[in-house]
């Protein structure tokens, strides 16, 4: 992606910034929205030559650097891309077309490396002097983010250059190192190829972040008024109950529950409320632990992300992050995290009342329609999303599209039948794994469920812990049958089993030999330096960086998801095929954003195997029937894979 060629020049960038808006809480977008946003020092360097920093709060930028931002013969670089490209565009009053740019975080995260310029430095030995300078921290909170006003600094809110010269100079040395470092990063990442088909799509993600999507700005802060207002009266009701000052706190409701109900409590935590219940076997208690999970709900905090980030338009930019799942490369969601939104399960009739209700402010009205306001409020959160007046959402998702990749993968041909015909994976599962006839398996019969919990938990070599944490002992399944479930599961896919130990002994075999090793459709493995490349079936490739077997087990380094530093991971067979699918499953969704983006249909974001597009109402239908064609249409690098797509058309965001 970030190999540059054909260019009259490049321009290595790194800007500092100020603005009051918090560029972590409300995203790069609403930050350079703000009225008081400003960029301070604009560092750069042209090709090899030595870096420079234009100090903006002193003297303009000059024309000759006006003109390259807007030079498609310059391209520009810098680590995280996006932020610099937002920034100048506000400071400049004009789009800097992504087309122009290249992003080093983009190209770092695609080898597999961490996300933040500093780490990267640290992991792939940039020289001392070569690394983001360690005071950097300190230097951005002071000078970059408002300061709280005391007695000592004059009340005021906000640090100015001349409010401590020596330090501003060593602002003017860290954005010329970033510079020096993100083109040595550059440099030593750009031996490392990645597939072209990755840079038109990440431009396709900044047009995507750009357009936004609008939000019913209304709509959602009327659902937060109401939040607040039940809420208060919970805790009115807790404290009535319970004659705590601050029912709230676990340590004063742990005292009360023990008082009244003569128990021992040892935890409240979501795991241990219902053993707490039962123990104590008491109205109050099961009263009070009602209003509790009522307070604790925090679903709702999502239409005060949406009021945080919309912009004076009434739209929220930046709901996507490109790449942000390094093992796979699946988009990462930002801001208000479409990527886990509530679902909504009432019927499309009582949505669109409750729905008209919050946005009436009738509250009494909803408390007599509804029982649980609360988790009304939290289903409607997609609702909140909304097209541009004359516009449609077209919403189109892929049907079970991990299931469809495994399957193709693998060649588990009783699964590829089932896709190419009538699609019922978890009625054919059941079928399959308890020797059921064709057809027997109805939608309510149980032993649906214990295919569809068998689907959902064990195709990537899960066992008895994978089904009952998806849930399988709460939907009646015994746990003495969950071991023979895992055996049935395994047996009715030996193909698919086959296929994960297939996996794990060609990682292995790479690691130890550093030769090639093959799978099918494509599939590859190579050593290249300090990274194992995976390639998947459409020439991309994933990386992991200095792979070792230890101790007979599959380790390479990366972010660690426990607490977010770099360490070593462990993985094995059917966790790499885990990344296979799941980068597949994505490298199908790119496809399709592709083609729509191409036909016209503007992308305004997606989720997971979703998207979801705004679209002139009179062009909705055609546009619905063309993005389910593109998904049913055979991919090239692809063939034989049976894709299908489900889709709608909407006034605002749903899940039918």
């Amino acid at each position: 992606m970030i190999h540059i060629g054909g260019y009259k020049r490049i321009l290595a960038c790194d800007i500092e910034t100020y603005s009051s808006v918090s560029l972590q809480k409300c995203g790069v977008y609403a930050y350079a929205a703000s009225p008081d946003f400003e960029i301070l020092l604009f560092g750069y360097a042209w090709d090899d030559e030595p870096a420079q920093v234009i100090d903006l709060t002193r003297e303009g930028l000059p024309e000759e650097l006006q003109e390259a931002l807007y030079d498609p013969d310059v391209i520009k670089t810098a680590y995280n891309a996006q932020f610099e490209r937002t920034c100048i565009s506000a400071y400049l009053g004009q789009t800097t077309p992504p087309e122009q740019w290249r992003c080093t975080a983009v190209l770092s995260r695609e080898l597999g490396l961490p996300a933040s310029l500093e780490a990267v430095g640290e992991v792939i030995g940039l020289p001392e002097e070569k690394q983001k300078l360690k005071t950097g921290k300190a230097l951005i909170r002071y000078f970059s983010i408002p300061c709280k006003p005391t007695k000592t600094n004059g009340q005021r809110t906000r640090n100015l250059p001349e409010h401590d010269p020596e330090k501003w100079a060593l602002y003017i040395d860290y954005n010329r190192q970033d510079v020096e470092t993100e083109r040595e990063i550059r440099k030593r990442l750009s031996r490392f190829s990645v597939i072209e088909t990755e840079q038109p799509l990440w431009e396709a993600d900044q047009h995507i972040n750009d357009r936004g999507v609008g939000i019913d700005v209304t709509f959602a802060k009327r659902a937060i008024e109401m939040d607040e207002i039940i809420k208060a009266r919970l805790y009115a009701d807790a404290q009535e109950l319970t004659g705590l000052d601050n029912p709230k706190s676990t340590a004063q409701l742990k005292g009360w529950i023990e008082e009244t109900a003569g128990i021992e409590v040892a935890s409240l935590n979501k795991k241990e409320v219902a053993g707490v219940r039962e123990a104590a076997n008491n109205d109050d208690v099961d009263k009070m632990l009602d209003i509790r999970a009522g307070l604790s709900k925090t679903s709702t905090e999502k239409y005060n992300a949406m009021l945080r980030t919309v912009g004076d338009d009434g739209r929220i930019r930046g709901l996507t992050m490109f790449y942000g799942a390094a093992r796979t490369g699946r988009w990462a969601g930002r801001l208000v995290q479409m990527q886990n939104l509530p679902q909504n399960k009432m019927p499309e009739e009582d949505l669109d009342i409750a729905r008209q209700l919050v946005r009436a402010g009738d509250l009494e009205t909803l408390e007599a329609c509804y029982d649980d306001v609360s988790g009304t409020l939290s289903q409607l959160i997609r609702t909140a999303f909304i097209p541009r007046p004359g516009c449609k959402f077209v919403v189109a998702d892929f049907s079970a599209i991990e299931a469809r990749v495994i399957a193709w993968l693998a060649g588990e041909q009783w699964r590829l039948d089932v896709f190419n015909t009538h699609g019922k994976i978890y009625e054919a599962s059941a079928e399959q794994m308890f020797h059921l006839p064709p057809g027997s398996v109805k939608k309510g019969d149980p032993m649906r469920q214990k295919g569809k919990i068998a689907e959902l938990a064990l195709g990537y070599g899960g066992s008895v812990g994978a089904l009952v944490s998806m849930g399988a002992l709460a939907m009646g399944i015994p746990e003495n049958e969950l071991k023979p479930l895992v055996t049935s599961w395994r047996a009715a896919n030996p193909a698919i089993t086959r296929f994960w130990w297939d996996t794990d002994s060609a990682v292995r075999d790479t690691i130890n030999t550093r030769t090639p090793s093959y799978l099918p459709h494509g599939i590859a493995l190579r050593r290249q330096g300090s990274l194992l490349r995976l390639r998947l079936p459409n020439g991309r490739e994933l990386s992991y960086v200095k792979p070792m077997v230890i101790n007979d087990n599959i380790t390479y380094e990366g972010t660690l998801q426990s607490s977010g530093h770099w360490g070593r991971i462990e993985s094995y067979g059917p966790k790499f095929v885990e990344n296979i699918v799941q980068a597949t499953a994505r490298d199908c969704l790119a496809e399709t954003i592709m083609k729509a983006e191409a036909l016209g249909y503007p992308v305004v974001f997606h989720v997971h195997d979703e998207l979801i597009c705004e679209v002139p109402e009179e062009k909705a239908e055609k546009a619905l029937s063309d993005i389910l064609e593109i998904m049913a249409t055979p991919i090239s690098w692809a063939e034989g894979l049976p894709l299908k797509g489900d889709g709608y058309i909407c006034d605002y965001y749903k899940k039918e």
